[in-house]
């Protein structure tokens, strides 16, 4: 599993934990910015990571603005990304399992480090469960067209 990560300035901090969470479990993962807390726009770091995992290059990805809305919209806009905003590991969990979610999306002002963790390690282990969810995410899947 390669891993895509992103924030804006807001979510610069929370990004840094994260990051050091991968790394010492042994993720692959790539820091798509920002490297500083200096100001961004969340839909430019939305794109970095939705791009990546939409081509394939990476299989989650994971954005961070101060709510997490504002950077979930956008990557939502990418054709095959299905970005989830989580605020409780109970919905990432089913985030994956039921929708098949290939991006996760937090806010850094609505969650703190110890639960944005948790958050984390319940999106990248839990699995897509198939069978009749794969028929919704197909429908889902198939409004980009609409």
């Amino acid at each position: 599993m390669k891993i895509a990560v992103s924030s804006d300035h807001a979510g610069y901090e929370l990004k840094k934990e994260i990051t050091s969470y991968l790394k010492e479990k042994g993720f692959d993962f790539q820091d798509f910015g920002p490297l500083t807390a200096d100001p961004v726009d969340y839909p430019d770091q939305a794109l970095l990571v939705a791009k990546a995992v939409a081509s394939g290059a990476f299989t989650k990805g994971i954005i961070i603005c101060g709510t997490g809305i504002g950077i979930s919209i956008s990557a939502n806009k990418i054709k095959g990304i299905r970005a989830a905003l989580c605020s409780d590991v109970y919905s990432a969990r089913m985030a994956r399992a039921h929708n098949d979610a290939n991006v996760l999306a937090l806010g850094a002002r609505v969650v703190g480090v110890g639960l944005a963790l948790a958050i984390v390690e319940a999106f990248l282990n839990e699995a897509f469960l198939g069978g009749r969810h794969e028929q919704r995410v197909a429908k889902m899947m198939a409004l980009e067209n609409q």
